[in-house]
Order: structure tokens, then sequence, then C-alpha cells
């Protein structure tokens, strides 16, 4: 007899065990399949364990320029290892963390390969054989995994995608990054920090493309102040992988080819859904041309019963939208359960922070400048400087900018972009006002407290009519 419940989760990423545990809360019976770790890429390979080793080259970097700051450090070095274990050890505390709440909110764990067999059922085999669940309602949050290139396998040796950049065997004298996205700057950043000699390629006009042009130029400007050689308009042509490192041939914006060793590459272009072998063929679920899952803005996919949330399905690709996705998916699917009390709302892209933790870092909201204008926007537009900012200056760290771009004829914020000291936390008092549809007027009558780096986000909304007061 195959075991029911009302719903499965597919996959235990920040999307999986977000929705597994909000069914949870709703009084559904919910079971939950993984094949390799609880907490998905995110937690295990992915956006803690590479903050972690964030976190360690930044002390590094202040603890380089402590003179700066009145202090004497002598003799400062980085132990790889030790920067490596650490980082593990912090994925494992949250990979326990997430087992902690399965089990305290009743959740059955199935770990094994799962795959729909039909709409309602999902058979998941492991070393111990293989066993069919059956519910009313699955959930794929299968995630996805890093793009190969071509000419550019990763083999854990001299050419890595971002999970052997977690855990390298050595540091890399002479790093090539192919990508320029969030992944591809993070690690760039990293290991810049940590005393690689970095390069980074970037097919694009500029770094970070998705980000504000002002911001990708400022970015580009800092990293290679910080010794990056960055190469934008550019396309790996080949790699030859030996023994001792990589021999890259590189073709600039000018058309030459530009020929280098390096000892490692890392391959940061992009990901690639996990829709292989779950089953969307036998349930008839049609990805899109870039194979990801077409889902409504409940998570529903044209078969009933069957729901696809996170990196599965279309982007932005961040483990936020994931985990929201999941809490709008099992809300929906308690209210056609009969729950009353659940009043879902579709996701709005448009609100969706992204954060990249780069030195310096980077968060935005809503639409760049460009995007704004190319909607047919008239916009007014406000930048503030880091420079004018009285705790960026005390902290040492002076360079960045605040920008906000708003409706000129509705007051409506648009989007908001920053670059410099702790954006990534600071992002959400944009997001928001964003979501409370907020206008000027009432970013202009909050309070910001002083002396903080937030007073740069009023100041840039003040710059956008006018009236910042300490530029």
């Amino acid at each position: 007899m195959a075991d029911q419940y009302d719903v499965i989760v597919l996959g235990s990423g920040p999307g999986g065990y977000v929705a597994a545990i909000r069914c949870a809360q709703l009084g559904l019976r919910t079971a939950i399949v993984e094949r390799e770790n609880l907490g998905g890429i995110c937690l295990n390979w992915g956006c803690i364990p590479t903050k972690a080793l964030l976190r360690s080259a930044e002390v590094l970097n202040h603890m380089k320029h402590a003179a700066a700051y009145g202090l004497a450090a002598d003799n400062i070095r980085a132990d790889l290892d030790a920067v490596v274990k650490r980082s593990r050890g912090v994925a494992k505390q949250l990979n326990q963390g997430v087992t902690h709440l399965m089990k305290k909110n009743k959740i059955t764990v199935h770990m094994g390969n799962g795959k729909l067999k039909a709409p309602g059922q999902l058979e998941v085999t492991s070393d111990k054989g293989t066993e069919v669940l059956q519910a009313k309602h699955i959930i794929i949050a299968t995630g996805a995994r890093a793009r190969d290139l071509p000419f550019a396998k990763a083999d854990g040796e001299r050419v890595w995608t971002y999970r052997h950049a977690m855990t390298p065997k050595e540091l890399p004298s002479n790093l090539l990054v192919i990508g320029s996205g969030a992944i591809g700057i993070e690690f760039a950043s990293f290991y810049n920090d940590m005393g690689s000699k970095v390069t980074v390629v970037e097919m694009m006009d500029r770094i970070v493309p998705v980000e504000d042009a002002d911001v990708s130029a400022f970015l580009e400007k800092a990293l290679v102040k910080q010794g990056m050689t960055i190469l934008t308009k550019a396309g790996v042509k080949s790699l030859a992988v030996g023994k001792d490192g990589v021999k890259a041939a590189i073709t600039k914006k000018d058309g030459s080819v530009l020929e280098a060793d390096f000892s490692h590459v890392i391959v940061a272009v992009g990901i690639v859904p996990n829709v292989e072998n779950i089953g969307l063929e036998e349930c008839r679920i049609d990805p899109d041309k870039r194979f990801h899952i077409k889902t409504d803005g409940y998570g529903r996919t044209n078969v009933g019963g069957i729901w696809a949330i996170g990196d599965v399905t279309d982007g932005p690709w961040l483990a936020h939208k994931a985990s929201h996705e999941g809490v709008i998916a099992a809300e929906t699917i308690a209210a056609e359960l009969g729950n009353k009390d659940v009043h879902p709302h579709p996701m709005d892209r448009g609100n969706i922070p992204g954060c990249t933790y780069c030195h310096p870092q980077i968060a935005s909201v809503g639409l760049t400048e460009a995007k704004a204008k190319e909607a047919g926007y008239e916009v007014k537009v406000g930048t503030f400087p880091f420079i004018g900012n009285g705790k960026a200056i005390a902290l040492g760290e002076p360079e960045g900018f605040v920008k906000t771009v708003f409706d000129a004829k509705t007051g409506e914020l648009l989007g908001a972009h920053m670059i410099g000291a702790e954006v990534t936390e600071m992002i959400q008092g944009y997001v928001v006002g964003k979501t409370l549809e907020t206008t000027e007027a009432e970013l202009m009558h909050t309070v910001f407290p002083h002396p903080t780096i937030s007073e740069s986000m009023h100041e840039s909304v003040l710059a956008a009519y006018g009236r910042a007061i300490h530029i």
C-alpha cells in the first residue's frame, strides 16, 4: 500500500523545505523527498557557505588595511584549509537546522531519487529499494545545476564549477573566471581578496549585466583598483587543460585573441534546471524552450495537482524567490483543499530583490533607469554617494552610492540600486516600500536613524527631487 499524503515536495532546497513547512503549518500531511542533503544547494553548496567564505575574505581584507584604522597587524596570512573548514561547518549547521525543522513540523523525509509516475504518484528509489508515494498534490522543487561549456568541462582539478571552488585543494595562483553574474563575481572577489591573480571574462559589454549600468561601471572600477583584470565584450575561444594549468585563448572586444596561462578556471555561465529523469514526460508537463517548467503566478503547471517552484521554473533564480514561491504554492494548495483562512497572492517578480556579495556589495530591486525608460516611463533619478555619509566615512567604507528611480508623473518608486558596504542588508527597506506601492512622499517623510549608512537611501530619494541635504 503506497504512503498517502496531502502534499509531497520533491526537493528540499530553500523553495522545497519552506513549502513543506508551510504546508505542515496549514494542517496538511506532508512529505519531502531529497536525493542528497536537506537544504539543497543553497544551504550546502551555494548561498550560505559562499557567504562564509566571503566573510573570511572580508576579515582578511580588513586586517591587511589595519593601519588605516590606527591598528597594527603583522604577519597576516590566510589558512585556506581553515577557511574552507569553517565554511563547511556553517553549511553543516544549517543542514542540521533543516533536519530539526522537518521533525518539529512532523514532515516525513524520504531520502532518494524521486520520479513522477503519474499525477498523484511519486516513486522514490534509494539504496533501500523503491517505494511509491501518493498525494493529492506534488510540488516539484528540484532546483538547478551549473551550466557547462562544451570546451570547458569541469574536472574538479583545473576547471571548476562553484562546488569545486568552495572546497579548493589549493589556492589558485592565476585564476580565470568565465562569466560575471553573481556567482562569478563573488568567487572572483573571494579569490582576489585571498591573494589570487584574477581575470574575469564577460561576453556582454559590462560586468553584472542585469544590474543598473552605473552600478556595473562602479563595480568594474573598484575591482580593477583591487587588482583584477576585467575583459568585457570578450569570450573564451578555447581552453587547453594540462596537468599544471590551463592555456586559454580569449577573443577580446577588438577581435584580437589573447593567449594566456592560468592555474585554474571557474565556469560561471548560468544554470540548467534539473528536469531530467523526474517524470515530466510521463505526466505530460512541458518545459519552455530553456527547459524550465512553465507555471502560473501560484506555481501551477499545466497538469492539475502538480506544481513547480524555484530554480526549476522561470527566473530570477534566487533562493528567496524560491522560498516565497513555496509559501504561495502551499497556501494555494490549502485553499483548494478547503482552507478559507488563507488568501494567497501571485508572485510579483518586480518586487524581488537581488544581492551580490562581492566587495563592494551590490543590491537592487525593480527597474533599472534604462529599463524604466524602455518601458515608457518619464523618470526622476536620484543618486547619493557614500562619501557624503558620515557612518560610511567612519567605517572606512566611503566607496559606493545609492540610486533611486521614480515615475515622474506619479512618484511611484520604480527601482533602487545600491553598491557599497552592507547594501545587501539595506535593500529590504526599498523592497518593503515597493511592496506597499510607496511614492517619494512617504519615503521623504520617513525618519532614518543617524548615523547609519541607510541615511544614503533617504538622501537618494531627496536627490531625485532636488532636495538632497549633504551633497
